[in-house]
């Protein structure tokens, strides 16, 4: 099974940092990536902030820890997720170009459910972020 993590991170006007995914399955997401193995969630969170928005995350809670069968990447069917919200962050965002093909501050009220990744329509969904 893949465990997977996910970082919602905002920026002072209460816009959110999403990516607009190279790789399957595309769309729009939050940072967000595989937990490597012996790695904790909160540092696979860590490192997969840093790798892909270049910010060093400085405190953060845990939203949600939940396995969904559906969702799937390019090499599996079926995540155990961790859903976290970073509450500080330091360092100006650099996106790694071999995961993404656009990033943007976005405000909630404006993104369209479905040019998000399948995943993200679903925490979007679940947490009513709008």
């Amino acid at each position: 099974m893949h465990k997977s993590v996910g970082v919602i991170i905002r920026n002072q006007k209460d816009e959110i940092l999403m990516i607009d995914r190279s790789n399957i399955p595309y769309g729009w997401a939050c940072p967000a990536g595989h937990i490597d193995e012996g790695e904790t969630p909160e540092n696979a969170m860590l490192r997969e902030a840093k790798e892909e928005t270049g910010l060093d995350i400085l405190s953060y809670k845990i939203l949600a820890e939940e396995y969904i069968e559906w969702n799937e990447c390019r090499t599996a069917q079926g995540h155990h997720w961790y859903l976290y919200e970073v509450l500080s962050w330091k360092g100006e965002v650099i996106i790694e170009e071999e995961e993404a093909k656009d990033w943007a501050w976005k405000d909630a009220s404006k993104i369209n459910p479905d040019d998000l990744e399948p995943v993200w329509k679903y925490w979007f969904d679940k947490f009513n972020i709008k």
